[in-house]
């Protein structure tokens, strides 16, 4: 119903930079809540950031604020996560994921139905 294709993961250095993509389609993108996880080995998956259906409320976890920057573009039904300021706590598998049930709050992995296949971040130092 929903199908979200990620990209833009891969290695960075410390201080670096990277962009992380997420394509919605099957929905009318406009619909859905769009969050960001990510989950490091042995670790459980943690929520990073989420941006609602109006573009305009965004939530970001303690850990990523100040350097991470969540976006839409509703003409490309793709969400953004721009990650400055990289750090190697930040390596992990970063999945994107929807909400189309409109299910309260924002930060837990149960309140969204569909999710991308993950993509890898390492950040060494």
């Amino acid at each position: 119903q929903v199908q979200l294709v990620e990209s833009g993961g891969g290695l960075a250095q410390a201080g670096g930079s990277l962009r992380l993509s997420c394509a919605a389609s099957g929905r009318t993108f406009s619909t859905l809540d769009m969050g960001w996880f990510r989950q490091a080995p042995g670790k459980e998956r943690e929520f990073v950031s989420v941006i609602k259906r109006s573009g305009t409320t965004t939530y970001y976890a303690e850990a990523v604020k100040g350097r991470f920057t969540i976006s839409r573009d509703t003409a490309k039904n793709t969400v953004y996560l721009q990650m400055n300021g990289l750090e190697p706590e930040d390596t992990a598998v970063y999945y994107c994921a929807a909400d189309s049930r409109r299910i309260p709050g924002f930060s837990s992995a149960t309140g969204y139905d569909y999710w991308g296949q993950g993509t890898q971040v390492t950040v060494s130092s």
